[in-house]
C-alpha cells in the first residue's frame, strides 16, 4: 500500500465529519487535507489507545522526532510520507505539526481543566492549530480567516467534548471546565459513575446534569456563530469545506441538546447519509 492509500484508508476509517467534506474539494486539495488528518488521527490514537502513560509518552516523543525528520526531508511513517509533498505547496510547517502532538500531551499530563480559559488552550492545540492549516489547505487568502479557522476549530473542539462526555469520563478523563461542574453543582465522581452509583439520586444527578450540557451546548452554538462572523467574504467560497462541517457538527450539537442525558450512555452521531447530505446543500448552496 502506498502512503497515499494509506492516508485515504485512515481517514475514511475513522468515519468523522471531516471525511465528507473532503469529498468535494479539488484532487491535490482532498489528497493534502486527507494526509493532514491521516496524521492527526496517527497522534491521536496513541493517546486514546495506548493505556500505559510511559509508552504513550514515547510514541509522542517518536513522533516528534519523525517530524523533524520529515522537514529534514526523510519521512518515514506513510502518514507524513504521504504529507509531505503538500507542505509547501499550502503552508503546513514543522510547528503546526508539533503543536498537534503537543495537545495530545496534554491529555497525558492533566485530565482536568479548572476554567474555560485553560480549556481554550488545550482546543486551540488540538483544534484551532487543525483548523488554521485547513484553511491553508483549502484556499485561505485573507489573515482574518486564521482567526475564523482558530474559532471554528475551537467550536468543533467544544462539540466532541459535549459528544464524549460519557465516554471520556470513563477513562478519568472530564474536559468539562471544573468551574462549570462547581456552577451547576456536578461532581466528577458522578460523571465518571455516570449517576448510577449504588444510593445516588439518579434523576436529580440528571436533572443538574443538563442544566451543565445545556450551558455546554449554547456556549459553543455560540462559538460557531462568532467563528463564521470572523469568515471574510472574499475568502468565503474557497472555505466551504469548513463551513460543510459546522452544518454537521451544529446539526449533531441541536441533537444532543435536545436530550443531553444521552451523552452519558451513548455517542450521539448522524448517519452517513444525512451528514453527506448536509455537506452537500452547503456545496449546493453556498452557506449553512
Amino acid at each position: 500500500m502506498n502512503p497515499e492509500d494509506y492516508a485515504q484508508q485512515k481517514a475514511a476509517a475513522s468515519g468523522s465529519s471531516f471525511y465528507y467534506a473532503f469529498l468535494f474539494l479539488p484532487a491535490e486539495r482532498r489528497a493534502a487535507i486527507t494526509a493532514f488528518y491521516a496524521f492527526c488521527r496517527e497522534v491521536d490514537d496513541v493517546v486514546d489507545e495506548v493505556r500505559d502513560p510511559a509508552l504513550a509518552a514515547e510514541k509522542l516523543n517518536w513522533w516528534r522526532r519523525e517530524v523533524a525528520q520529515s522537514y529534514a526531508g526523510t519521512p518515514q511513517h506513510p502518514a507524513t510520507r504521504a504529507l509531505m509533498p503538500h507542505t509547501q505547496p499550502f503552508g503546513i510547517e514543522a510547528r503546526h505539526l508539533q503543536a498537534v502532538i503537543d495537545g495530545c500531551q496534554m491529555d497525558l499530563d492533566q485530565n482536568r481543566y479548572f476554567d474555560f480559559a485553560n480549556l481554550q488552550k488545550y482546543c486551540f492545540l488540538v483544534a484551532g492549530i487543525v483548523g488554521e492549516v485547513a484553511a491553508r489547505i483549502f484556499g485561505q487568502t485573507q489573515p482574518q480567516t486564521t482567526h475564523y479557522a482558530h474559532h471554528l476549530g475551537l467550536a468543533f473542539q467544544l462539540t466532541n467534548i459535549i459528544r464524549d462526555v460519557g465516554e471520556d469520563a470513563t477513562r478519568g478523563r472530564i474536559y468539562l471546565p471544573v468551574s462549570d461542574l462547581q456552577r451547576f453543582d456536578v461532581k466528577a465522581h458522578e460523571l465518571i459513575k455516570r449517576g448510577t452509583a449504588p444510593g445516588m439520586d439518579t434523576a436529580d444527578f440528571h436533572q443538574r446534569f443538563a442544566a451543565l450540557m445545556q450551558f455546554q451546548c449554547e456556549r459553543a452554538l455560540r462559538t460557531y456563530d462568532e467563528a463564521l462572523a470572523l469568515l471574510p467574504e472574499p475568502d468565503r467560497r474557497a472555505q466551504k469545506p469548513g463551513l460543510m462541517m459546522a452544518s454537521i457538527y451544529r446539526t449533531l450539537l441541536n441533537e444532543i441538546a435536545a436530550d443531553p442525558v444521552l451523552v452519558l450512555t451513548q455517542r450521539v452521531s448522524l448517519t452517513p447519509l444525512r451528514k453527506f447530505w448536509l455537506a452537500w446543500k452547503v456545496q449546493a448552496l453556498g452557506r449553512l
